[in-house]
């Protein structure tokens, strides 16, 4: 979401500062997961209301993360980037709400139950949100690719 990793480097050693400073206040240790996801989604929300920036639309990379992959067909390296930067192109364009409910399940792999509580929603209301996020996207991609 931020396409910038020094960025992304501080938002989590701000995220993990926070962490150590408030410890005593989490009440349910299991649950720092949730704690640190939405401290994290936070301190990205404060960062862009701060610089009142928006997402960075040309997805530039950092040098140090070009790798080079022998062992993979360069071809279908090039058509997952692509691809992900579709579905990404294609996610920015929609709700924050819609977004953040895709993100969770697919590229976070947790559960609805575990969504909603992160977000505060009722599970119900994140079915139906990734529902019609993956319709969105199937309708969206599916013309780009014809």
């Amino acid at each position: 979401m931020l396409y910038d990793k020094m960025l992304c480097d501080d938002i989590i050693q701000n995220t993990f500062v926070k962490l150590f400073e408030n410890l005593e206040k989490v009440h349910n240790k299991e649950s720092i997961q949730y704690w640190l996801f939405t401290t994290a989604r936070n301190e990205i929300y404060s960062h862009f209301r701060d610089k009142k920036s928006h997402v960075d639309q040309f997805f530039t990379e950092d040098s140090d993360e070009v790798e080079i992959s022998l062992e993979k067909n360069i071809h279908d390296d090039f058509e997952e980037k692509e691809l992900r930067e579709l579905i990404m192109n294609e996610l920015n364009k929609m709700t924050i709400e819609q977004r953040d409910v895709f993100l969770l399940k697919e590229y976070g792999g947790f559960s609805y139950k575990e969504i909603s509580r992160i977000i505060g929603i009722d599970e119900e209301l994140v079915k139906s949100r990734l529902y019609k996020t993956r319709q969105k996207l199937i309708k969206k991609l599916s013309a780009i690719v014809k």
